[in-house]
């Protein structure tokens, strides 16, 4: 069955994130279904080669700072949206959340496939297909726990993904509330983890292990995000509104954080702390990363901001600068006015050594454009107010529309999450994962 999913504003309403992250999608027909999470409308990609798309040879905005559309991967949609295909194939997602892009690799959270696909050379063209598929028997096989096979291959809306500098690959397997390990990248379909995170066994899918009302120090509500920040790894937890950081990277089954960031205690799971928002409280925190010099970064996209930690945290203690917001407390969203120093539901993040320093990307997923800063510079206070240096996606800083209001062209988008980055010798790569285009584009930066 082929759904589309629905967004987190469109199911937040009046009501508080338990509810809007926890139910719903509707089939294409209409019809309610419960059980699945938010993720934006299914549309699809556009080929990069073709007339309209905004390919390599066509005039791109002076706001892109240089970086242009490489390659697209998914389904391709010529003159506008398409759904995805009932039956899906190496070359096309639906609804992806995550990516992580390495020199000769790319890995994609195929999230509304419940699947993960592994390029094991990054690709240079259009439509490329997957050589590895993770989470599902085979590459045309589609649904939760591998289609009904069960969780021990299977996985349910896989989002974070990331592969350590051992060479091992980690998965945010987000609504079966667990973290998977392979040892070594898989290079055969259907390979099951070595480790299982966050359950007693490789078959748990409960969230906090069985007990929804009380987290613990190993267990996990959602784990949308991963990542590695100076050798601590780092989840952010979103259904416990929560980060949890082990100081001496990838843990052991079982193996409580070191640090719990956003709660008074390893127990307690309430958004903002049950209280106001405030500089040591999430709604729902996203993605993690380094800001490059010793920090942590983190983005809580229930309030509209990303959070600055100018050391990395070693106990709970409030952040020390708040980007998208005018300061620590406020967590408004502006869906109707101009964009510019503002964030809608900022969900993905990626950091690494750009051409002149620190290179942050952010995708401001509500907006629909992805943010990078070359040098994100250290807070001189506890607002970052400095403007991205490059704005991927739109026309202009306060332009904000689905594919710019137009048909899907190489280098619009709908609703990004998941980004990745890398540093080769010919230049930068960043991969995003446009959800609501239901397709992964490659954008590079020569250098």
């Amino acid at each position: 069955m082929r759904v589309r999913i629905l967004t987190d504003a469109e199911r937040a309403g009046p009501g508080g994130p338990a509810g809007d992250l926890a139910s719903g999608f509707a089939v294409r027909a209409g019809a309610a279904v419960p059980g699945m999470p938010p993720l934006h409308p299914a549309a699809d990609s556009h080929p990069s080669g073709s007339a309209d798309s905004g390919g390599p040879d066509a005039a791109l905005p002076a706001g892109y700072g240089g970086w242009r559309p490489r390659a697209v991967l998914g389904a391709p949609a010529p003159g506008g949206l398409a759904l995805p295909a009932a039956q899906p194939t190496a070359s096309w997602l639906y609804a992806p959340r995550g990516v992580y892009v390495g020199a000769d690799l790319l890995v994609a959270a195929d999230t509304g496939n419940h699947r993960v696909l592994i390029w094991r050379d990054l690709p240079s063209a259009d439509g490329t297909p997957a050589d590895v598929v993770l989470g599902q028997p085979d590459a045309t096989s589609e649904g939760p726990q591998a289609g009904g096979r069960g969780p021990r291959n299977g996985m349910n809306l896989p989002t974070g993904v990331l592969v350590t500098a051992a060479g091992e690959l980690v998965v945010a397997d987000a609504w079966n509330h667990r973290i998977l390990v392979w040892q070594r990248l898989p290079t055969a379909t259907d390979t099951p983890p070595d480790v299982v995170l966050g359950q007693p066994d490789a078959t748990g899918i409960a969230p906090n292990a069985g007990d929804d009302a009380i987290a613990r120090g190993d267990t996990f509500y959602w784990p949308f995000g991963i990542g590695m920040v100076d050798g601590a790894f780092v989840v952010a937890d979103t259904g416990n509104r929560r980060v949890l950081l082990w100081r001496d990277g990838l843990p052991a089954p079982g193996q409580p954080a070191d640090v719990v960031l956003g709660q008074s205690d390893p127990h307690a799971r309430e958004e903002n702390r049950g209280g106001p928002v405030g500089p040591a409280s999430f709604r729902w925190p996203h993605a993690v990363g380094s800001d490059g010099r010793g920090g942590l970064l983190v983005t809580d996209a229930g309030n509209h901001r990303v959070l600055c930690w100018s050391t990395l945290p070693t106990q709970d203690r409030p952040a020390d600068a708040v980007l998208g917001q005018p300061d620590l407390t406020s967590g408004d969203e502006f869906p109707y006015v101009p964009q510019v120093g503002r964030l809608r539901f900022p969900y993905g993040l990626a950091t690494g050594a750009g051409q002149q320093g620190p290179l942050v990307a952010l995708a401001d997923t509500a907006n629909n454009r992805v943010l990078l800063w070359d040098a994100l510079a250290a807070p001189a206070g506890p607002v970052i107010g400095a403007p991205a240096d490059a704005v991927l996606g739109q026309p202009d800083p306060a332009a904000n529309g689905e594919n710019r209001w137009s048909s899907v062209v190489a280098d619009s988008l709908c609703w990004p999450y998941g980004l990745g980055l890398h540093r080769g010798p010919a230049g930068d790569v960043l991969a995003v994962a446009d959800s609501g285009n239901n397709r992964v584009v490659l954008w590079e930066r020569p250098t």
